[in-house]
């Protein structure tokens, strides 16, 4: 993913990220290249990290 736009905060909704499916998700800020998340298969939406 991309860093978001400098000043941007976690309430704006997130940027985007593109998985290794290729699929693309919305994620938070703070979600880093290389970071595992988890997607909701029914709505596609991101859920959280994992660890």
């Amino acid at each position: 993913t991309d860093p978001g736009p400098k000043g941007d905060t976690a309430g704006t909704g997130g940027k985007p990220a593109t998985l290794s499916t290729g699929a693309v998700v919305k994620v938070p800020l703070f979600v880093q290249i290389g970071e595992v998340i988890k997607v909701d298969t029914r709505s596609g939406e991101y859920v959280s990290r994992v660890k």
